[in-house]
């Protein structure tokens, strides 16, 4: 089950998180190559890579919390007992998994009012409202996988405990 989850955070959130950085580098290659040539930049180039680092950065954060890659802070945890670093690290991934959800509710909130009021980008004139709401649907997958870890801790390595990953 796990497996097959890992899989599909890869080709869904992780896709996405390639397919942008794939676009910002070709598009940074046309607009510098056109400045330096042609004297004339791509119009509306900086909104579309803002938008483009959103997808990628927010596309990042479920696959980078399945492989347990955030920045830790564990100078202490030689002098901690194993039965103390389980229920730590399980509190742990509570705490982010509300937090997760919380910013997942206040983006779906904000990209309502986005909708409402008809917010664009300023150049290009694209709604906002539909990336604030992807950037709410990957924290709520974010969410979920540390939800997910709350119930069934991950196999990190050097782990001798857990089992999803």
């Amino acid at each position: 089950m796990f497996q097959t989850f890992e899989k599909l955070l890869r080709w869904s959130t992780g896709l996405i998180s390639a397919m942008a950085l794939f676009t910002i580098m070709w598009l940074t290659l046309i607009d510098v190559t056109g400045r330096k040539f042609f004297d004339h930049s791509v119009p509306g180039g900086l909104e579309l890579t803002e938008v483009l680092m959103v997808v990628v950065i927010f596309g990042a954060l479920p696959l980078v919390s399945w492989r347990g890659e955030h920045v830790v802070f564990d100078s202490l945890d030689h002098l901690i007992p194993d039965w103390i670093k389980g229920i730590q690290d399980r509190l742990v991934e509570l705490v982010s998994a509300t937090t997760f959800g919380g910013l997942a509710w206040l983006l779906v909130l904000r990209a309502q009012r986005f909708a409402e009021y008809g917010d664009t980008t300023v150049y290009l004139q694209f709604s906002i409202a539909p990336v604030a709401w992807l950037m709410a649907g990957l924290l709520f997958i974010t969410a979920m996988v540390h939800l997910l870890f709350v119930f069934f801790p991950p196999r990190r390595a050097g782990d001798d405990q857990g089992g999803a990953v």
